[in-house]
């Protein structure tokens, strides 16, 4: 009996978008998952993007912060993301509780067993993108942020 054939995902697409996660990362000077104006305005800068300060406040929300989930869906909208649509689902599946915690090693088994094709560096790096403190383990909640970008 063969193995069915693993479902590709759309790396680059995933590169950008935990890119994009660590710049906001970078920059998120307090840890909370907020930007102020000042802060987005370095971020666009550090992701090549040259802002004026009005365009800046074009960008905020009308309470001065921007979310994680925000900032992402504003730099993935003009993104072809289906190529994505499999890690989602894969993601989706992996039927984890809200307190849980996910290793790139637990990640990596999950979405094989699902049928994704995702190396184990790549499991790495997207636990590594949303790992917000340092230990080596992704929440449901800081993973679903990915999800949530996937169309």
């Amino acid at each position: 009996m063969s193995q069915p054939t693993p479902t590709p995902v759309d790396v680059d697409a995933l590169n950008h978008i935990l890119g994009v996660i660590e710049a906001f990362r970078a920059f998120d000077s307090d840890n909370d998952g907020l930007i102020n104006a000042q802060e987005l305005g370095g971020i666009m800068a550090s992701l090549g993007y040259n802002v004026t300060e009005r365009e800046v406040q074009t960008l905020m929300h009308g309470d001065g912060q921007l979310s994680l989930a925000e900032f992402v869906e504003m730099n993935t909208q003009s993104l072809q993301l289906s190529g994505l649509g499999p890690l989602k689902a894969a993601i989706r599946g992996l039927n984890m509780q809200e307190n849980d915690v996910v290793t790139a090693e637990e990640l990596h088994r999950g979405v094989c067993d699902l049928g994704v094709d995702l190396s184990l560096d790549d499991c790495r790096e997207i636990v590594g993108a949303m790992d917000g403190d340092g230990d080596g383990a992704v929440s449901v909640e800081e993973l679903n942020l990915i999800v949530d970008s996937l169309l």
